[in-house]
């Protein structure tokens, strides 16, 4: 087995900073593909908590200007994470969310931020650091979407280059001014087949134009964004890189996400008695102010609240929830109107309905280990890692016809067609109607133990590790670096 290198380049890992499911994606790969012979590290921005974390990382360079103030390269690991951090104070060294202010507008120098960030990775990619030369820049959403850029206008020999897309949504535009500042050159990187977009600029765009191959989160999200709505202005150019175009499933950390060894739920349980799932749901009932009730569906939410996840979908669903006797269990924080509509759903339906706005991560679990069915119903989804998570934990995924979920979940119309064990419940198309349908569903399945078991049981069985998604970005690394040989 060939030994490969790979420079990963991510805006956030867990568990040191974490808005979102990449930073789950960029904590989890490296771990895994060491099994595939890959060594992988890990470029990240030095935000407080990371200087926290890595105070005792090694210093390889010093700038006395980097984008306008003092910077430093920073090596160090945490966590069996081997990471390099780009320390620039002026740009990183702010309180709260990596992207935004305290009043939830980006920060607006965000295009410098993360173009100095995508500078340093090519600059890694070319030996900055003899120690640890890469074979492949591996770049992850629009964050480091400029560093195939720079690689590319460089015109020195280079690594080869990943794009991965976590969510197309999110694109990374600025004004074609900002070309210049970051050290891009004008003539040719401000073109069609370059940074252009719309007459500005697009970090996202400039990764897929550029980088040598592209990947996604999903199978079918991988075709879902060649299509003019699901590309989001962006679709005829990945149809034109369709050849180099590939979607690898997520995994999710099995030993963080393990039921019998989870130290953040109120009972331990394994596939082999799920008896203690009960003892996790009255505890979650406790914690959502919800009746104490073995026999009501108990249903758990722990996602963004926003029009991509289908937020406003469930808001109409509640009538539904009501009238077949369900309870709801939803945490989550976003767009402010959905947020005070769910708040006053719940003071109106008291005991029946619970709410907790904000994101805990000891609480997200306990949703995983007590609630009966976990709701995922988004308009798109690149894969989603909640719904793997509650296949791992025993509740029953209730999810939306697309990207990931439809790959994850074998609903249980599907079972005796695909070969597969039933695993859930999908819905199409997303529409009010169609997920209160699958809702309806859903309970009748509850009330027939049997079926729901299996059900249960079916997820418990399901391999949502790292290990078979990693051997795929470890074969695509060495393909990447056999073509370019």
């Amino acid at each position: 087995m060939t030994p490969v290198r790979v420079l990963a380049v991510a805006s956030e890992v867990y568990p040191i900073v974490k808005t979102g499911g990449l930073a789950d994606v960029a904590g989890a790969l490296p771990l895994a593909l060491k099994a595939h012979g890959v060594e992988m590290r890990t470029l990240m921005p030095g935000y407080p908590d990371v200087m926290r974390l890595l105070a005792g990382a090694a210093e390889i360079r010093r700038w006395p200007d980097y984008f306008g103030g003092p910077g430093r390269l920073l090596a160090g690991s945490h966590d069996g994470l081997d990471l390099f951090v780009l320390d620039v104070p002026h740009l990183y060294d702010r309180p709260g969310n990596p992207y935004v202010t305290a009043d939830g507008v980006d920060w607006p120098d965000n295009g410098v931020r993360f173009a100095a960030l995508s500078r340093i990775a090519a600059d890694i990619g070319h030996g900055l650091v003899p120690a640890f030369v890469p074979d492949v820049v591996h770049a992850h959403d629009w964050q480091a979407g400029l560093a195939p850029a720079y690689l590319h206008y460089d015109n020195r020999p280079r690594p080869g280059t990943v794009m991965t897309i976590h969510n197309m949504a999110y694109q990374g535009k600025f004004a074609r001014e900002l070309i210049g500042a970051i050290g891009l050159p004008w003539e040719s990187a401000f073109d069609v087949h370059g940074l252009e977009y719309f007459g500005g600029i697009s970090f996202l765009k400039a990764g897929l134009q550029l980088a040598d191959r592209i990947t996604t989160v999903s199978p079918t999200y991988a075709h879902e964004i060649q299509s003019d709505e699901g590309g989001m202005g962006l679709g005829g150019l990945l149809r034109e890189r369709a050849s180099v175009l590939s979607g690898i499933l997520n995994g999710i950390d099995i030993e963080v996400w393990n039921p019998q060894t989870d130290p953040h739920i109120a009972y331990r349980f394994g596939a082999q008695d799920l008896t203690f799932r009960a003892a996790n749901k009255a505890v979650l009932q406790q914690q959502f102010n919800l009746d104490s009730s073995d026999e009501a569906p108990l249903l758990g939410v722990i996602s963004r609240l926003s029009w991509q996840k289908g937020l406003d979908l469930l808001l109409e669903a509640i009538p539904t929830i009501l009238a077949e006797g369900m309870q709801l269990a939803l945490l989550g924080s976003g767009d402010r109107d959905l947020q005070d509509r769910y708040k006053a759903a719940a003071r109106a339906n008291p005991g029946r309905i619970g709410v907790m706005i904000g994101y805990d991560e000891i609480l997200a679990h306990l949703i995983q280990a007590g609630s009966d069915a976990l709701l995922v119903p988004s308009r798109f989804e690149p894969c989603g890692l909640t719904q793997l998570c509650a296949l791992r934990y025993g509740a029953v995924p209730i999810v939306a016809r697309v990207g990931g979920l439809e790959d994850t979940i074998v609903d249980i119309g599907e079972a005796g067609t695909s070969g597969r064990d039933a695993t859930g419940f999908k819905f199409g198309p997303v529409t009010a109607d169609a997920f209160a349908g699958s809702l309806r569903k859903a309970n009748a399945a509850f009330h027939d133990k049997p079926t729901w078991r299996r059900l249960q049981l079916s997820g418990l069985a399901t391999d949502v590790s790292w290990r078979n998604r990693a051997g795929d970005y470890a074969a695509l690394y060495r393909d990447l670096m056999a073509s370019r040989a």
